[in-house]
């Protein structure tokens, strides 16, 4: 709660102005049943003509009209402060999102990180909109019912203040039960976001493999889960309500009975067992009303503590002093030095070392290589080598538990995270389209001149398709880029990543759904066109890395060789076998 205090904090003042005014409109509304009292006891029985009843009835109507007032006012002002004090909230996880590192993103895991930033917020949300206005109208309702009551005929009130305190007691005793109820349907939730996010970016291969029944299982089966969880939390929550409503009705109708007999007897007024049914009513709210507020203070509490967790996470990666960095050890633009790696074992993200395309936890060992300024590095091997994992430590992403990385001659550590990753073009294995306009995707908010955009969609071999629609560079682009193939999303990726004239060029199986020809003639341009930009190249195509200044292969983490393409085909098996069988298939 003390997360939710700090972004509620600025509109305190605020805050003390909504619960004046609920203050005054549940005052109000209190008054009603008390005029009504005085009104059926000693106005109507004391005066001759009508005038007097009709002031009376007026005053009441004022009260009900104010009432409705007061409370209006107040709701439409917690709304704002809920709303301005989630938007805060909002701002400031999707900034800590941001800023993870691949390590920390791991372990939150995106699944968890979407629904904190949805229906965690939105329990916050819910919970500071009502807290100013039912933490306010409930506790008056329930302790001016009862002063009221108390005033008015204390025999028949002691009868409600016997019950209240019992019931006061159930309502908190199971709302302090229901906090790690509702941690746990969160839990759910984000298992639940999980499959639905792998079924929606998977749907292709979902319906190619037919498997949509397998998918709908397995999603009903988390969704059943999330529902017998969400259900138990709620059945315990809820059981105070039954009881708190079967407590008050028997203490309305021992009021009836009690009652009666002092009317009889000439003790009691027929309006105040009129009024006192009536703030009964009124305290049955004001009881039901702390039952709301301490269920949503449950689903509050765990929710905050969640966004609090990822909120407070430090930043993981900052920059190291270049006086404790190490020394470059030769020149060069990229250098790996002796670096090894490797994923969490205790990840708990999706599945461990997910972060920008590593399919699973994988291992780097002593690796070590150099490459010179304006040159170029293939780097090949079978899936789950350690390819991707080479480009989130250059990146700076994680970093190594061994060896050191060096970027224009200083330690990669000594960098901030923005003048890093200027230096980069990049294209990620699984990289994304935005909905957002051709232009936009390609320049992503830096400053890329109409010439630079053009030079890149030309250079990408992308020119052709782009100024073939009639909004060229204005075209939509659809979620994930749906409609486009996937030859062109790879080609708009590119045209991204050479838009801005970068130091050092990554392509990461970039060209995997182009053409030869293409490809071939995307290699041609960026060796004429961006000579001067240090080349790093992913392939699984030994086509698009044999004419690159070296080579490296990879295998289960391992560096097993190195060299031009003509040296690996002459030293290195693995090289060769994917040589051999990548030409036969050619030529097939």
């Amino acid at each position: 709660m003390k997360m939710i205090w700090k972004y509620v904090s600025p509109y305190r003042w605020f805050i003390l102005a909504v619960m004046l005014i609920k203050l005054a409109g549940t005052g109000t509304e209190l008054l009603i049943p008390y005029v009504l009292e005085h009104l059926l006891d000693h106005v109507v029985p004391s005066s001759p003509d009508g005038w007097t009843v009709a002031a009376w009835g007026g005053a009441m109507l004022l009260l009900t009209v104010v009432t409705r007032l007061l409370n209006g006012t107040a709701n439409r002002m917690s709304v704002r402060v809920a709303r301005n004090s989630t938007f805060a909230i909002r701002r400031d996880l999707f900034h800590t999102a941001l800023n993870l590192s691949g390590r920390q993103m791991d372990q939150v895991g995106l699944p968890s990180l979407i629904s904190r930033m949805t229906s965690d917020t939105y329990n916050v949300q819910n919970f500071v909109r009502m807290i100013q206005t039912m933490g306010i109208r409930a506790p008056i309702m329930l302790l001016g019912g009862i002063a009221i009551t108390l005033a008015m005929d204390s025999g028949l009130a002691l009868i409600l203040c016997v019950m209240a305190p019992v019931m006061i007691v159930l309502v908190s005793f199971v709302s302090w039960k229901g906090i790690p109820l509702y941690d746990e349907v969160q839990r759910r939730m984000d298992t639940l976001v999980r499959i639905m996010r792998e079924n929606i970016t998977g749907i292709r291969v979902v319906k190619a493999l037919s498997k949509e029944a397998r998918e709908r299982r397995r999603y009903a089966d988390a969704n059943a889960a999330m529902a017998r969880q969400e259900v138990r939390a709620s059945v315990i929550m809820s059981l105070p309500g039954p009881i708190v409503t079967l407590f008050l009705n028997v203490g309305l109708t021992l009021v009836v009975i009690v009652g009666a007999r002092r009317v009889n007897d000439g003790q009691t007024a027929p309006g105040v067992i009129l009024a006192f049914l009536t703030y009964f009513n009124m305290i049955l709210m004001g009881v039901m009303g702390l039952n709301r507020i301490f269920m949503m203070m449950s689903k509050a509490n765990a929710s905050a503590g969640r966004i609090h967790e990822v909120i407070l996470l430090p930043e993981d990666l900052v920059p190291v002093p270049e006086h404790l960095a190490a020394p470059a050890p030769e020149e060069g633009e990229l250098i790996f030095d002796r670096v090894t790696f490797s994923y969490d074992a205790d990840a708990a993200g999706e599945s461990r070392g997910q972060f920008l395309g590593e399919e699973r936890q994988q291992c780097l060992k002593e690796i070590s290589f150099r490459v010179r300024k304006g040159g170029s590095l293939g780097i090949i091997g079978a899936t789950g080598s350690g390819k991707t994992s080479i480009v989130n430590l250059m990146m700076r992403f994680y970093d190594p538990q061994e060896g050191h990385i060096f970027v224009s001659g200083k330690d990669v550590r000594t960098y901030d995270r923005d003048t890093l990753h200027r230096k980069f073009g990049v294209v990620f294995q699984n990289d994304a389209i935005f909905a957002d306009t051709i232009r936009e995707n390609v320049v992503f908010g830096r400053e890329v001149s109409d010439g630079m955009l053009r030079r890149a969609a030309r250079d990408a071999m992308a020119l052709d398709f782009i100024e073939a629609y009639e909004d060229d560079y204005d075209h939509a682009a659809a979620i994930h880029g749906a409609n486009f193939s996937g030859g062109q999303k790879q080609r708009l990726l590119i045209a991204r990543a050479l838009a801005a004239d970068p130091e050092i060029l990554i392509l990461d199986d970039a060209s995997s759904a182009l053409d030869y020809r293409t490809d071939a003639e995307l290699r041609r341009a960026i060796r004429e066109h961006h000579g001067n930009a240090t080349t790093v190249v992913i392939a699984q195509r030994v086509s698009s890395i044999l004419a690159l200044d070296e080579i490296i292969v990879l295998h289960e983490g391992r560096m097993i060789g190195r060299g031009t393409h003509e040296e690996l085909l002459a030293s290195c098996p693995v090289y060769q076998d994917i040589y051999r069988t990548q030409m036969s298939e050619e030529v097939a």
